[in-house]
């Protein structure tokens, strides 16, 4: 189990999946951020969020699709997403692992 000041990745994907198969969980929160592992499988079904989030990618490749922009990425890439901006990952390895940090007051920063 994690301890205070710390998260391996492997008690996160320890937690993967969640019930009913849920590919994501929540790892810790301290005010308005929180931490979340993801490792979705065959599709990514997220929807907008009301939060400014960014991705860390632990592990896979394939393309990021945001705001009707698409990029490449890779293991060591970071992506932000503005609060509200529908974005997806496709074309993604089965090995796809993100730490996911949501940050800020519902609407975003910039709101």
């Amino acid at each position: 189990m994690p301890d205070k000041w710390r998260f391996t990745l492997d008690d996160a994907l320890a937690r993967l999946p969640g019930p009913g198969g849920k590919r994501s969980a929540k790892l810790f929160e301290h005010g308005s951020m929180s931490v979340l592992i993801y490792a979705p499988r065959d599709h990514d079904p997220q929807q907008p969020h009301d939060q400014d989030e960014v991705y860390v990618v632990m592990a896979g490749t394939g393309t990021f699709v945001a705001d009707g922009a698409r990029v490449p990425f890779g293991a060591g890439d970071a992506l932000f997403v503005p609060a509200g901006v529908e974005h997806r990952f496709e074309d993604f390895t089965d090995d796809l692992v993100l730490w996911v940090v949501f940050y800020g007051p519902a609407g975003g920063e910039a709101a």
